[in-house]
């Protein structure tokens, strides 16, 4: 679903500001050996029920459910089954999506330099794959992503959240779209197609890796940009993709929406920015005076920079030292961030923020750091399972992830904010004013977060070391 701010696409600042991006995309790729099954065929007899083809959009209402992911009984014809709360796992999958962004970011550490991610995108991918995983696997890979449901409420909840979040009457547009590239020749079965088709809205699209995977990782490479304006290409770099692969799970996001206040050019001008204690870069740096919410809490503060239409927001959490960008990162925690929210005042203040672009080059790879998080099954080509996508007993053709890659990018000028993100889960087997008194100067690293005000979904996070680089 897109929605459009009341601007249009085309729209302006009184015919001088055009408005702002912000772009996701997801890729997740599973691959298995040679010699897995040459037939393509969903598993025999009558699917599991699926999630109902249209979520409720204001009260829970029942819903079949399909078998528990840790095997148990079918609910037998007649059987009563209990509703699907679907705000309530919404709710919880925001929680789960946040937790886990900030365990994955304390990873990063050692990363220098600008860093974005973006926290949904790596949770609907990863959710996705997880759905299709049984036993010890499913059991890490639910502890390290935090999720609290079974996966036919995982999904439910995924619908309700990204419903809400592309809810026309919003004065922006968002785009969340998924998808599934499956070998052709492949078997699938039928459960985790209906589950990722009804619950995360992913049809499958046949492809031929077998002959040409070249020309395949090129092909979803292309739906990657186009999903993305184009902002994130090459996500899956040469060899990510081979004869090996089997199913390839995407999930892009494009959020299109325009400052509440926008800077004003004329106001921007080359200021000193702190990049440590022995480097200072002059930067072009942007400047706006107005009433803006922020708070002071430990030893950082936090602005909020709204959007249009106030559902959603930037945040910028600057640490009170120069050098204190890394202990801000290993105290991030739910709890600070809700306790920041809760404390946003409004203020009149002079703000200055330097532009900046985080554009790599390269995506970043996963594996070590969800490793790290208790993943670990999933990456073992001995013992990972995941049934739940294709059963096969034969240890050979055992499907695990070879590969999580993400991949970022952000812009921050005058108009406003443009990013991007995209992320693949590789599976495969052994192969002029008076201004106010009060200023928040943001003249050396510090962090960022979009974020949703109403759900409170972390949509992206990043650092900025260096504004002068990408």
């Amino acid at each position: 679903m897109d929605t459009s701010p009341a601007s249009g696409d085309r729209g302006s600042y009184n015919g001088r500001m055009k408005p702002i991006r912000t772009i996701v995309a997801t890729a997740c790729a599973l691959c298995l050996p040679l010699g897995a099954p040459s037939v393509f065929a969903e598993a025999p007899g009558p699917g599991p029920e699926t999630l109902p083809a249209v979520m409720p959009k204001v009260k829970p209402t029942p819903a079949p459910a399909p078998p528990p992911p840790h095997g148990g009984e079918r609910p037998v014809p007649g059987q009563m089954v209990e509703p699907i709360d679907d705000v309530a796992a919404a709710a919880r999958l925001t929680t789960a999506s946040n937790a886990f962004a900030l365990d994955l970011w304390k990873t990063q550490s050692a990363t220098r330099g600008n860093l974005a991610m973006s926290p949904t995108s790596l949770t609907g991918a990863l959710a996705m794959t997880w759905s299709g995983a049984k036993g010890k696997t499913e059991a890490q890979m639910r502890t390290a992503l935090h999720l609290q449901d079974a996966t036919n409420l995982v999904a439910a909840g995924w619908r309700r959240l990204t419903s809400g979040l592309q809810d026309p009457s919003r004065k922006l547009k968002l785009r969340m779209v998924n998808r599934l590239f499956g070998e052709q020749s492949f078997a699938f079965e039928r459960s985790f197609l209906n589950l990722t088709d009804a619950g995360f809205g992913a049809p499958l699209e046949k492809l031929d890796f077998l002959s040409n995977a070249e020309a395949q990782r090129a092909h979803i490479n292309d739906w990657v940009a186009k999903q993305t304006e184009s902002r994130i290409k090459d996500l899956l770099a040469s060899g990510t993709i081979d004869t090996n692969t089997k199913l390839v799970l995407v999930n892009a996001i494009y959020f299109l929406a325009d400052w509440a206040n926008p800077f004003k050019r004329e106001q921007t001008r080359d200021e000193k920015f702190i990049v440590d204690k022995t480097t200072t870069k002059n930067v072009a740096t942007m400047h706006q005076q107005g009433t803006l919410r922020t708070t002071k809490s430990g030893k950082a503060s936090v602005l909020e920079l709204p959007y249009r239409g106030d559902d959603t927001a930037m945040w910028i959490i600057l640490p009170d030292a120069v050098n204190g960008l890394a202990a801000l990162e290993a105290g991030l925690s739910a709890k600070q961030i809700a306790t920041w929210n809760a404390n946003l005042k409004a203020e009149e203040l002079s703000l200055s923020l330097p532009k900046f672009e985080v554009n790599p080059t390269g995506s970043l790879m996963l594996n070590e750091a969800l490793i790290k998080l208790g993943m670990k099954d999933a990456f073992n080509e001995k013992v990972a399972n995941f049934e739940g996508i294709s059963k096969n007993k034969d240890a050979k053709q055992r499907l695990f992830i070879t590969s999580v890659v993400h991949k970022a990018f952000v812009k921050v000028d005058e108009k406003g904010t443009e990013a991007a993100a995209a992320t693949a889960v590789v599976m495969g087997t052994r192969s002029a004013m008076r201004l106010p008194d009060k200023e928040f100067q943001v003249d050396h690293p510090f962090l960022f977060m979009i974020v949703d005000k109403k759900t409170g979904l972390v949509l992206f996070m990043g650092r900025v070391v260096d504004p002068s680089q990408t």
